[in-house]
């Protein structure tokens, strides 16, 4: 494994501007300015469980929209941990968390596989309509996860097990998926080489 897991990436679309740094072996430490608040916020929640350093700054067409920002950024981010992570040697490449916040109850499982794969359920009815915070759809909690997973070539399984706050829903799954990819990432100084049979991931 290299000793620096560190990315930084720029995307720049007719939609959106994104520029992004981040540590795998960080602290949690966070600068985050996307321009859409509640997505800073869940950003910083994932940031402080997942001990990744962030700093993220975002702009776009959100007088349209905060559809093409979120995604976006979304895709960066899964783009740089794929490149932080490098060969994947020596992780632990499993992680899973059970995240609780008041009423709501959140599972995430991830492999990281090189196989990307999604497996998302158990929002409530509605909670794909409700705007959080007045702007953040809760739609774009799955488009989130749908763009990291991809982008970060990672296979991921977030079940919410109970919750009725869609504000309280959408964090327990942002700290939950921290969790299981912060156990996932960590180095493992009993495995030798690539966690896999295969010999590669």
């Amino acid at each position: 494994m290299t000793s620096k897991r560190t990315a930084h990436l720029r995307r720049e679309t007719s939609e959106s501007s994104i520029d992004l740094r981040l540590n795998l072996d960080g602290s949690g430490a966070c600068d985050i300015h996307t321009s859409v608040p509640f997505f800073d916020h869940m950003l910083t929640a994932f940031a402080k469980h997942s001990l990744i350093d962030l700093t993220v700054r975002a702009s776009g067409d959100t007088e349209i929209d905060v559809h093409h920002t979120v995604e976006d950024i979304g895709i960066v981010l899964g783009k740089a941990i794929g490149q932080a992570l490098g060969d994947k040697s020596g992780i632990s490449r499993f992680g899973d968390a059970l995240v609780p916040l008041d009423e709501a109850l959140v599972q995430a499982v991830v492999d990281v596989s090189g196989r990307p794969y999604l497996v998302h359920s158990g929002e409530p009815d509605g909670f794909e309509l409700h705007l959080i915070g007045g702007h953040f759809t809760g739609s774009m909690v799955r488009h989130v996860f749908e763009a990291i997973t991809f982008h970060a070539a990672l296979t991921v399984h977030i079940t919410v097990l109970g919750g009725r706050d869609p504000h309280h829903i959408a964090e327990a799954e942002f700290k939950a998926f921290a969790r299981a990819l912060r156990q996932a990432v960590a180095p493992d100084s009993r495995v030798s080489g690539i966690p896999s049979t295969k010999g590669a991931l």
